[in-house]
């Protein structure tokens, strides 16, 4: 019997159930994974269960944690090779992390997640563009500093920072802003992740679609 339920939405469009499976799926973490199609919106199949009334919502082990940056915390605190041994580096980790959780708004507003589909040139608003050269930032600055042993953020290894990002690495592939091409290698190697080509995998497989979200593809 598994140790608890992580709850997601659509895998095709919820960019935040991506970063908690992902990091419970990096702690091997033993639950059933429950998928509530969303609506668009407040679902209320998700209010039933969740007490923010958000995905993803994880119960393990009588322990309930119903925020992705939190559920990550909690994985870390099983796996604690999720975040950089190193304290200072570690403090980076967290800092580009919780950047990543509380902003980029004009992103996630106007390239919202689809990883079924491919919009080149679409959602390129001022703000959308600044975000992403933001990212760009982060991401070389963090891999000049800390990435030299390999194609993640900080190294070979793939840590909740990547986690946190894997979904702005979805964007980016869909709507193909012009980019840097240290930012292509890293999103190459996301995408190539074991993990995240699973994420990719399963959602294919989902039925559910959200008609908001499916915009008329680009010639």
């Amino acid at each position: 019997m598994a140790d608890g339920t992580l709850y997601i939405g659509n895998r095709r469009y919820s960019s935040w159930s991506m970063r908690g499976w992902l990091a419970v799926r990096l702690a091997r973490l033993d639950v059933t994974v429950e998928v509530i199609p969303l609506a668009g919106g407040m679902t209320p199949a998700v209010r039933a269960v969740s007490p923010s009334g958000l995905v993803p919502y994880l119960e393990h082990r009588g322990v309930a944690v119903w925020e992705t940056l939190a559920i990550g915390e909690y994985c870390a605190e099983l796996a604690p090779a999720l975040w950089p041994q190193d304290p200072a580096t570690r403090a980076h980790a967290r800092a580009i992390a919780a950047e990543m959780h509380a902003g980029f708004r004009p992103l996630r507003e106007n390239m919202p997640m689809n990883l079924g589909r491919h919009y080149p040139g679409l959602g390129r608003t001022e703000g959308s563009l600044a975000d992403i050269a933001r990212i760009e930032a982060i991401w070389r600055q963090t891999r000049a500093r800390f990435g030299a042993g390999g194609p993640f953020l900080f190294g070979a290894g793939f840590t909740l920072a990547d986690a946190m990002y894997a979904p702005v690495v979805a964007r980016l592939l869909t709507y193909r802003p012009a980019l840097a091409p240290e930012t292509e290698a890293y999103c190459s190697a996301v995408r190539g992740f074991p993990p995240v080509a699973e994420w990719y995998a399963a959602a294919a497989d989902e039925p559910w679609r959200i008609a908001k979200y499916e915009l008329p593809e680009a010639g």
